[in-house]
């Protein structure tokens, strides 16, 4: 396809959108996704990674309130103080912040809620949950990089997880299937652009670490 987007230029153009409409994403663009992120690499290949796809429209009015009673405060209090970083200035990050507020107030209304899953043989431990980790998010982050690839917004979060048992309910996992997030998935009310990163020069240590 003349007009695909390279792998490079996905990775350096995949921005977390968390504005993102409500015009459905057809479903077989949701199934291309699937298989995208299934194609990761698993622990002993055993292939647990699995996805609900939430679009029903009471469903994603509960799964959005879990977030929103999680981050709604929490965010708006970060706006407030006018948290900062060092490669991050307040304004920037106000603006980010911003976002991550209207998502909170809005995800009920997003096309649909994407949840990455792992099925274990038996009800799992904390300890089975993280070794399982591994065998998740290189899943899900070619779910991210498909998602972009399509034109597609969207977006990892963890807020809604925070009651993990009333949001295990919500979607009626049984005990061996565990939750690791929720990603908003559709059309972007922004536009895409590059992400802003650190160099490369600030991130690698060759051999052991050193010294800045």
């Amino acid at each position: 396809m003349p007009n695909e987007m390279g792998i490079f230029e996905v990775m350096y153009n995949c921005r977390a959108m968390r504005r993102l409409s409500a015009e459905p994403v057809p479903e077989d663009i949701l199934l291309e996704l699937v298989e995208a992120a299934s194609q990761a690499a698993t622990g002993s290949n055993k292939q647990g990674l699995r996805w609900v796809i939430v679009r029903d429209a009471e469903q994603k009015r509960q799964l959005a309130e879990l977030n929103r009673e999680a981050s709604e405060a929490f965010v708006q209090g970060r706006i407030d103080r006018r948290e900062e970083l060092p490669h991050h200035d307040a304004e920037r990050r106000g603006r980010m912040l911003k976002a991550v507020l209207w998502l909170a107030q809005n995800m009920q209304d997003i096309s649909t809620l994407m949840i990455p899953c792992h099925q274990f043989e038996s009800t799992p431990s904390e300890k089975d949950l993280a070794g399982a980790a591994s065998s998740v998010w290189p899943g899900v982050q070619n779910m991210l990089l498909a998602a972009r690839a399509q034109q597609l917004g969207a977006v990892l979060t963890t807020y809604a997880l925070t009651d993990y048992s009333r949001f295990c309910d919500v979607l009626g996992l049984p005990e061996n299937v565990g939750a690791f997030g929720l990603i908003p998935v559709g059309y972007p009310l922004g536009k895409f652009g590059p992400v802003s990163r650190l160099p490369v020069s600030e991130l690698a240590h060759f051999d052991r670490w050193s010294a800045r």
